[in-house]
């Protein structure tokens, strides 16, 4: 009875540290900037193999900001100082509208002008200077000192 506990535990020792062994390496893969459409002050972009984690999609952006105001110009505060970014998963390409809630680009012409909504993370910022982060379980605020914490 001792044996199997200990090969039940090894091999749940084993299979955890496989699974985060994985996630660590999906959040490690690069991001790849498909397109970004804009529309004032809202930035949309579309990425492929975006970091799967809170911490890998706020750590991505910290390092990323530069280059995205630097190759993009985002984010693009509107006269109010407000910004807005959204990134989507690029998924399976541009689309025709055809279907319920899919997002569509303006600046593009149809009929594959639109792409299944699915948010993989947003930055904005708000009226005293702080910057939030909203993913897909909750939302978490950038002080101006750059500490974050989950709101």
């Amino acid at each position: 009875m001792k044996t199997n506990l200990k090969v039940s535990l090894i091999v749940l020792s084993l299979s955890f540290l496989t699974l985060l062994s994985y996630v660590s390496w999906l959040d490690s893969t690069t991001v790849k900037i498909i397109a970004v459409h804009q529309e004032e002050n809202f930035s949309e972009v579309l990425v492929k193999n975006f970091p799967i984690t809170n911490a890998g999609k706020i750590k991505w952006w910290l390092k990323n900001k530069e280059l995205l105001k630097n190759k993009y110009n985002i984010p693009r505060p509107g006269e109010n100082g407000n910004f807005y970014i959204n990134f989507w998963d690029f998924g399976e390409g541009y689309k025709v509208l055809g279907k319920y809630d899919r997002r569509c680009f303006a600046d593009m012409k149809p009929p594959k002008n639109c792409i299944d909504k699915t948010a993989v993370f947003s930055v904005e910022n708000d009226r005293d200077g702080s910057i939030l982060f909203t993913v897909y379980n909750g939302t978490y605020r950038m002080e101006i000192g750059g500490e974050v914490t989950k709101s």
